[in-house]
């Protein structure tokens, strides 16, 4: 197909094309704790590493949803590949917020590959024209295939104040550590990145005050900010990456109904369990909560869209429901998995049986911190009663 997609359909028939090559490289991605270079080609080929770039650099500006259905669509197939997808998309969509000359210099790439995370654990020392960076982020996903990362960091001034503040650092800059070693999305290459005396433009550091986001925006050429992607950071980030855990629970669907023709149930007398009642429940129960999360999410993007559509900002008490919701949908596709694996027998164990890597997947992945159940229905229950959510990831 053409080198990127013109919409969502063309893209998620894209990515069915290429399902079957991302499953048979499942078990070499996760021996070698990164991504075969054909699964990357295959994507880019694809047009999904463009979903998030504005259109006026090339790009296909996709909502949140239409990203959604891609990166599910992935994950169907491979929950590592589409998290690291997930991972640079957004990362993408996050660039369209900053000032013009950031943009400009990173998007000079539509395909672009953006690493990095929101833990503010460097410093930033101000110097002549920029600032000294140095400090070390770890679970970096998709570091290893990334040319940009973003160091969110504390700059020390010399007045002794201090804010958090995002630097734009190319990723040839960072040493990686091979200190990935993890019985879940094994993949991912989510390595620890480090900057040692990294110079880095004073344009390429943008502070993490809302505030700082709104001036930047606002001085930005109209047709820069796509029009109706305006989401809201955290709630865009958590939203967005909920998908690929709901891919997931489908992909572990079709892995077992796939697997069932011709399987008895071991010490029974039944010789084909997809005749057995508790199977046949088993399936339901599964495609049910899966369904519901899906509805979940869908109710979810719609409420995002429509603010952005109208320029509005989301209420609290909506930032609120997105974290809860996110999490809660995220809690049924973990369900889902379970019942399945459960459902599997004691073969699923063998690591060349996928099902058994989408259930350690999604269990990894569901304790993010953005999206774990206990800390984001928290949240979500203090505005409900009328508290404070205690947090500022909303």
């Amino acid at each position: 197909m053409p080198t990127h997609a013109v919409d969502v359909a063309s893209l998620v028939d894209a990515v069915r094309e290429i399902a079957p090559r991302l499953k048979e490289n499942g078990l070499e991605a996760e021996d070698r704790r990164w991504l075969p270079e054909e699964n990357l080609r295959l994507l880019e080929e694809a047009g999904v590493f463009r979903m998030a770039t504005p259109k006026v650099f090339g790009g296909l500006e996709l909502s949140v949803a239409d990203q959604a259905a891609v990166l599910a669509e992935i994950a169907r197939a491979d929950v590592s590949t589409s998290w690291i997808a997930s991972v640079w998309v957004s990362s993408a969509w996050m660039i369209t917020l900053f000032p013009e000359e950031i943009q400009k210099e990173i998007f000079a790439t539509p395909d672009v590959r953006i690493s990095g995370g929101f833990t503010p654990s460097g410093v930033l020392t101000p110097a002549e024209g920029g600032f000294v960076l140095n400090g070390s982020w770890k679970f970096n996903s998709g570091c290893r295939g990334a040319q940009w990362n973003v160091a969110t960091s504390l700059v020390h001034h010399p007045d002794g104040t201090v804010e958090e503040a995002i630097a734009m650092v190319p990723m040839r800059e960072f040493t990686l550590e091979d200190d990935w070693h993890t019985s879940s999305v094994a993949a991912t290459g989510s390595s620890t990145s480090t900057a040692t005396d990294v110079f880095v433009p004073a344009h390429r550091v943008v502070p993490t005050d809302p505030a700082a986001f709104e001036a930047a925006l606002a001085d930005l050429p109209a047709d820069w900010q796509p029009t109706g992607r305006e989401y809201g950071l955290y709630s865009y980030i958590i939203s967005q990456g909920v998908a690929t855990l709901i891919g997931a629970a489908r992909g572990a669907l079709d892995a077992f109904v796939e697997r069932l023709p011709g399987r008895g149930i071991t010490y029974t007398s039944w010789t084909d369990q997809a005749q057995h009642p508790l199977t046949q429940i088993q399936v339901a129960t599964a495609d049910a909560k899966i369904a519901a999360a899906e509805a979940l999410m869908h109710r979810t993007y719609e409420t995002l869209q429509r603010r952005a559509d109208a320029g509005e900002q989301l209420t609290l008490e909506e930032r609120a429901a997105v974290r809860g919701h996110s999490a809660y949908a995220v809690q049924l596709a973990k369900e889902a998995v379970e019942v399945l694996y459960n459902a599997s027998g004691a073969t699923a164990i063998q690591r060349r049986v996928p099902i058994q890597r989408f259930h350690r997947d999604i269990q990894g992945l569901a304790l993010h911190g953005m999206i774990l159940l206990s800390s984001s229905l928290e949240v979500h229950g203090r505005v409900l009663l009328g508290l404070d959510p205690d947090t500022p990831l909303l």
